[in-house]
């Protein structure tokens, strides 16, 4: 799968339709690319975020990585529109984040890049492309070496 391109993140919202029980592909950046995320700690807070989105019922958490400059997060929708998620997730992130490097300022991009997948795709192979990043980028040897990723299917 092609890398998403940021540079056009405040066009992404054209023609997006957010649909209840749809699995989409959604994909972030870092304010600047800054890899802010090679700092586990500030993974872990991003982390407990997406976490409590699915804990709250706003969706189902299919598959997730968070990369040192952005995350790919697989998900079925529940209760939020694709909007409200992002913005949730981006802005509680944020405030954390923020407090815990004792600094203001934006952490994430504006807008976000989404893929509802059809019905005819594997959920599964999607996944798969999700976790295997840190090993395509080559951060790592062996998927399971890399700390901040999860999937159902384990």
């Amino acid at each position: 799968m092609p890398r998403p391109d940021f540079s056009c993140a405040h066009r992404l919202r054209t023609g997006r339709f957010s649909e209840p029980s749809r699995i989409y592909l959604l994909t972030t950046a870092v304010h600047k690319r800054m890899p802010l995320f090679r700092d586990l700690s500030l993974g872990r807070l991003l982390v407990a975020e997406l976490r409590a989105a699915h804990d709250q019922g706003w969706v189902s958490s299919l598959a997730w990585v968070v990369m040192p400059d952005h995350l790919h997060w697989l998900v079925r929708l529940e209760s939020q529109s694709l909007d409200e998620l992002m913005q949730g997730i981006k802005g509680r992130s944020a405030r954390r984040i923020n407090h815990q490097l004792t600094r203001r300022g934006p952490v994430w991009q504006s807008g976000y890049h989404d893929r509802a997948l059809r019905k005819e795709e594997d959920m599964q192979e999607v996944a798969r492309y999700v976790v295997a990043n840190p090993l395509r980028a080559g951060l790592i040897e062996r998927v399971g070496d890399y700390p901040l990723w999860d999937a159902i299917w384990l």
